[in-house]
């Protein structure tokens, strides 16, 4: 008897280690294979390139009324105490919605990408004198205990100003800064970017058709701060924010990722 159940052990074992073995094959072959993905909006779907935990189920919509290329375009409304995060040591409190692309075309360190989308804010958008985020790329947090947590790479929106920001374990800078006029307009983005802990990092952005930005160098931080020199990073594009009182709505169009050496991104 104590044999039988020491085989049964045995087998179960030795089938839940396969299964294992098999899933991680998996996985590996879906991460690694080149990412070449785009939503343009016009199913009443939203397409599985995106997951839907950064934002709640009645935030996001496909509308008609304010059109880039299509018929259609994506609709995100944040309204006060959507997606609640509590103030922390991490940082302030914060609300949001955000569309966060799937786990299988997250970045992978080293490599290049091409992303390109467009972003509308309404004429009355809100011009508030807080933290507000348009879209970002955040640099995967395996060990629970990174700091900074803050994105590498992100658009922003505040008091009047859209400008973009880079940061690594040296510190936060501006790339890119407009004090225009932004809302009433379609905002067309293309950022090519290599996301690295050392020198071979690179960030290119083009804006509404005028290259506005380059930077070669650090564009991710390093294991000092907790991250693996070997983690991913993700990108998500919505509305992202310091509590505040009053609901906010944006438009997106023209999603497109493509991996690519960099002479084929130019």
């Amino acid at each position: 008897m104590k044999n039988r159940l020491i085989r049964v052990a045995t087998l179960l074992f030795t089938l839940f280690l396969v299964a294992v073995l098999a899933a991680t094959a998996y996985l590996s072959r879906v991460r690694h294979r080149p990412v070449h993905v785009a939503d343009n909006f016009e199913s009443p779907a939203l397409s599985p390139i995106w997951m839907t935990s950064r934002l709640v189920p009645s935030a996001f919509s496909v509308q008609h009324e304010v059109v880039h290329d299509g018929h259609h375009t994506g609709q995100i409304t944040l309204h006060p105490g959507d997606m609640l995060d509590p103030a922390s040591n991490m940082g302030p409190a914060s609300e949001r919605d955000e569309l966060m692309e799937h786990w299988r075309f997250w970045s992978r360190p080293h490599h290049t990408y091409a992303q390109s989308f467009s972003l509308y804010l309404p004429t009355d958008f809100p011009i508030v004198d807080d933290r507000l985020v348009l879209a970002q790329w955040r640099q995967v947090c395996f060990t629970g205990r990174c700091l900074p947590n803050n994105p590498v790479l992100a658009i922003r929106y505040v008091n009047g100003e859209l400008f973009i920001t880079r940061k690594n374990d040296a510190g936060e800078a501006k790339l890119f800064s407009t004090h225009d006029e932004v809302r009433g307009q379609w905002l067309n983005f293309r950022f090519i970017n290599r996301f690295s802990p050392g020198s071979d990092g690179l960030i290119d952005i083009t804006f509404n058709d005028k290259q506005v930005a380059h930077f070669e160098g650090v564009t991710a931080y390093s294991a000092d701060s907790g991250y693996l020199s070997s983690g991913t990073f993700f990108f998500k594009m919505g509305l992202y924010r310091d509590l505040l009182p009053i609901p906010m709505t944006l438009y997106m169009d023209g999603y497109r990722k493509d991996e690519c050496s960099e002479a084929s991104c130019q």
